[in-house]
């Protein structure tokens, strides 16, 4: 802000005022919410065989214009997909606003290659980001840093042309850096179009990895990229991905073995995983992902101190696909009765037994049974901690007895456990949950952890 009139100047001889703070990303809510939707969505839906398609078949930009001319998503619906996501206990969703082939689901002044010179006509980006908020959850926005149709966009060894000599030889003189100018240019604009954005994914640096050519932070300009976001949107969180450090780290398609660190010291981090293997629509892709796994994997991620972002990739038309609508619709079932083990919660200070997870929020220990066992479960350290212990589907009692670890086994009767461990009676019966959690309140504030 320039001074007015209105707005005097400081006299030249009063002490400089100490500059405000700048405010801090808030991440207060990414580690209470755990659980998220990832929407990859575009002109390669329509292909739906994978959203690198234009990179796996070398597809030139011919090709894929047939995609573009095709693209009327008629039954596009944003409030569905937040209302899924919210019905399946997530608490954000991020679209991608620009994928790796360039095409922009905004209304971008900066190119052509955008949703609104498709026959759909119209910017798909405003009515995610508003549906979003009327189902009160946080918004993300994704921008992929790779963009296979600019056309000074460097070839290098993700290029769909990285093969064709001629092609190759015709781009030889493009420059980075008008290439540069324009990632900068649509980041402000998805940053001051849509109102407050909570989360911004960008997507990704890859200088000295398997592609030759492989762009950076310096391609980028990393530095000035994430100060315009931070002056544009102080609270975002924004990940690791332009080459520089984040405010989150993100492994894709593996869950990480033990909470994820950075110089010896706990760091915010997210798993991204898909349904079936591919980000994108792929019609033919039958590797999907069980419920009761997905569940595990939110399960264990939150047992280590991380979150889970959970994709999925509407058709063409715009509708999420019937196997996606159901394996959430299972998530949701689960989420509703057991959302309190996994939301504000976090990594617990005890050692789970073996095919169980801890996750614990101020003086509440949940045991996630990834496998049943038969009428015992013994948890090693928890002895005297421990007031009172229920299942939480239903709020029944599950009674906790104490043997002596002096005890003999006997033909009827168990021997004792190592000292300081607690021992649970649990029902034959397994609840009718794909994964079974025990809810234990803490005896004593000094057994308490934060979540």
């Amino acid at each position: 802000m320039t001074p007015s009139a209105e707005t005097p100047s400081a006299s030249p001889s009063a002490p400089a005022a100490n500059p405000a703070p700048a405010p801090a990303p808030e991440t207060t809510w990414f580690t209470d919410d755990r659980f998220g939707m990832f929407v990859h969505w575009g002109l390669y839906s329509l292909a739906a065989r994978h959203e690198w398609v234009k990179n796996l078949e070398k597809l030139t930009d011919e090709q894929y214009q047939v995609y573009f001319d095709h693209f009327d998503p008629d039954r596009y619906d944003p409030a569905q997909w937040a209302r899924a996501a919210r019905a399946a206990g997530m608490r954000y969703v991020v679209l991608t606003t620009k994928h790796h082939d360039g095409f922009c689901l905004w209304d971008s002044a900066l190119t052509e290659y955008k949703v609104t010179n498709t026959p759909h006509g119209r910017d798909l980006v405003g009515p995610f980001v508003e549906a979003c908020r009327a189902e009160g959850l946080k918004v993300g926005l994704y921008y992929s840093l790779i963009d296979w149709h600019h056309p000074s966009f460097p070839v290098d060894g993700t290029h769909p042309q990285r093969d064709d000599e001629e092609f190759k030889a015709a781009a030889a003189d493009r420059d980075i850096r008008e290439y540069r100018s324009y990632l900068h240019g649509q980041v402000r604009e998805l940053l001051t179009s849509f109102g407050r954005i909570d989360y911004l994914f960008f997507d990704f640096s890859y200088a000295g990895r398997i592609w030759w050519g492989g762009k950076g932070p310096d391609d980028w300009d990393s530095p000035k990229l994430l100060e315009t976001v931070r002056e544009l949107q102080p609270h975002i969180l924004v990940n690791d991905r332009t080459g520089l450090p984040g405010d989150f780290i993100t492994p894709e398609q593996y869950q990480p073995s033990g909470p994820m660190t950075k110089d010896g010291r706990p760091v915010l981090w997210e798993a991204c995983q898909t349904l079936n293997g591919s980000w994108g629509y792929d019609r033919d892709n039958l590797d999907h992902k069980s419920a009761d796994l997905l569940i595990r994997m939110l399960v264990d991620g939150v047992s280590k101190g991380g979150n889970l972002l959970l994709n999925v990739g509407p058709t063409g038309r715009g509708d999420l696909e019937p196997r996606a609508t159901a394996v959430l619709g299972e998530i949701g079932r689960w989420m509703d009765l057991h959302e309190r083990s996994v939301r504000g919660c976090g990594p617990a200070p005890y050692t789970a037994p073996p095919e169980c997870r801890y996750t614990q929020r101020g003086d509440r220990l949940y045991v996630h049974l990834l496998a049943w066992p038969l009428r015992h479960l013994h948890l090693p350290g928890l002895a005297g901690r421990v007031r009172y212990a229920q299942l939480l589907n239903d709020a029944s009692e599950i009674i906790r007895v104490h043997i002596d670890p002096d005890r003999p086994a006997m033909n009827t009767e168990m021997g004792g456990q190592p000292a300081g461990t607690l021992t649970l009676e649990i029902p034959v019966q397994r609840p009718d949950t794909p994964v079974p959690v025990i809810e234990l309140f803490l005896d004593t504030p000094a057994d308490r952890a934060d979540g």
